[in-house]
């Protein structure tokens, strides 16, 4: 789904760059939008209800933090992932996600674990659905990670995960989006059961191994799948 299909208009005020660069950024983050998309500014700004300045303003510093790419013709599109720096992003989130999930659950709390098995239930329904809903997918699994990750009460660390998102977002919900079989056996779901299963005991080194199994899982179905950018396309 184009970029101009999911965006709302915003309302004219002050902050209108801040809100444009808000709206995009979400998309990225919760993989609304897919590597290689291009981005029409006009377009944008007509499907906002804005000029194009604010939208110029707002692509240019998703460019700046690298969730974004120029073109050499000009165009700005989402980039394409290579192997390695997947790989390594990957790598990073277990470890930073990881801790956002060992805090949430020292101090978790009956209200945490409602709300995360509530998102969870909405998952897997989605995934039973005879065709699954790519959109509710993504949203349902969005906000179930970063529920937890707020719980943590970490507001730098909240910072840096959304940084780490915001770069893989695109490509995350690969499988989420292709129907693949870790949707059919409701893969995900499975790890975020024991995930909350561990918050609702406080069992932080249970809620990291769920957490790093559900990460390492997508990203081994990922790179398998074929659709990041290798090291010879890298090369060349």
């Amino acid at each position: 789904m184009a970029l101009t299909d999911l965006v709302t208009p915003v309302p004219k005020r002050p902050t209108l760059g801040a809100d444009v660069h808000a709206q995009i950024r979400e998309l990225l983050i919760s993989g609304r939008l897919m590597p290689g998309e291009q981005i029409s500014l006009r377009s944008t700004a007509l499907a906002l209800g804005v000029s194009v300045m604010p939208v110029r303003e707002a692509v240019y510093q998703l460019v700046a933090e690298q969730a974004l790419e120029v073109t050499p013709n000009r165009a700005v599109r989402v980039p394409r992932m290579p192997v390695s720096q997947f790989r390594e992003i990957t790598q990073i989130r277990i470890h930073v996600e990881g801790l956002a999930a060992q805090r949430a659950a020292e101090a978790a709390t009956p209200e945490l674990v409602s709300a995360l098995r509530g998102w969870n239930a909405a998952l897997e329904k989605a995934m039973r659905a005879r065709q699954p809903d790519a959109s509710a997918l993504i949203g349902n699994n969005k906000e179930l990670h970063f529920a937890l990750y707020r719980a943590a009460g970490m507001p730098m660390l909240l910072k840096m995960i959304e940084s780490l998102w915001l770069r893989i977002g695109p490509i995350l919900n690969y499988d989420l989006r292709s129907g693949s079989a870790r949707i059919r056996e409701r893969t995900p779901v499975a790890h975020h059961q024991m995930l909350i299963d561990a918050l609702a005991r406080r069992d932080s080194a249970g809620a990291v191994a769920a957490l790093r199994g559900d990460i390492q899982s997508a990203a081994d179905y990922i790179i398998a799948a074929g659709v990041l950018v290798t090291a010879d396309e890298e090369a060349a």
